[in-house]
Formats: C-alpha cells, sequence, structure tokens
C-alpha cells in the first residue's frame, strides 16, 4: 500500500487508497475472479433449462478439455458451449443447438463445430 501512496506521489493518503479499493470491490460484488469455462457453463446450462443428465455429461465433458493441450487455444466460453451442444447431441435433445443457447451463448452452431 505504501507504493501506491508512493507511485500517486502523495497526491491520495493511506486512507484513501484503501477507501477508494473498498468502494470498488463493493461495485463489484467482491467478483475479482476471471470467467471461466466453468461460469460460463453454469449459465448456458440454465439458459438450456438442461436436465441432471445433460448437466453432469456437460461436467465430465469440459472436465475432459483440460486433459487436453489441443483445446487449450480455445475460449472458455467455447468450451462451454461444445460441452453443453455435445452432452445433448449424446442424449439426443433436439434442437441440439437451440435459440435460447444461441442468444444467451452467442455463438451459432456452426460456431461450436470443428
Amino acid at each position: 500500500l505504501e507504493d501506491c501512496v508512493c507511485i500517486c506521489e502523495n497526491t491520495f493518503t493511506r486512507q484513501e487508497i484503501i477507501a477508494c479499493e473498498s468502494a470498488i470491490l463493493d461495485a463489484l460484488n467482491f467478483r475479482l475472479g476471471i470467467p471461466s469455462a466453468h461460469s460460463f457453463l453454469v449459465r448456458y446450462l440454465k439458459a438450456g433449462r438442461a436436465s441432471t443428465k445433460i448437466v453432469n455429461l456437460s461436467y465430465f465433458i469440459l472436465d475432459s478439455t483440460l486433459c487436453s493441450y489441443k483445446l487449450q487455444q480455445y475460449r472458455p466460453s467455447q468450451l462451454a458451449a461444445a460441452a453443453v451442444f455435445i452432452a445433448r447431441k449424446t442424449v439426443d435433445k433436439t434442437p441440439a443447438w437451440s435459440p435460447t443457447l444461441t442468444k444467451y451463448a452467442r455463438y451459432w452452431e456452426e460456431d461450436i463445430l470443428p
């Protein structure tokens, strides 16, 4: 914290910096993490009103992507969308990629396919 005061050339006091940090944390609801594939997956599963079977299969598929170095080139949102798509396709859910999922994921079925 003393470094921050020094960098600001004593424009702000230690207490002012702490107050500003507190205001920022409150505004962000203390959510400081980056969006992970898991957070996208939760969103897509809720949007698609997924069954327990699709939820479990989607988690399994998404977790499996961690074992493949090649798949790490894709965005977390793409991996989550692909996991949902594959799970829905596997259990013969029709359509495999719905307009609702397109709306929430912002991916068309063509964007997910390899």
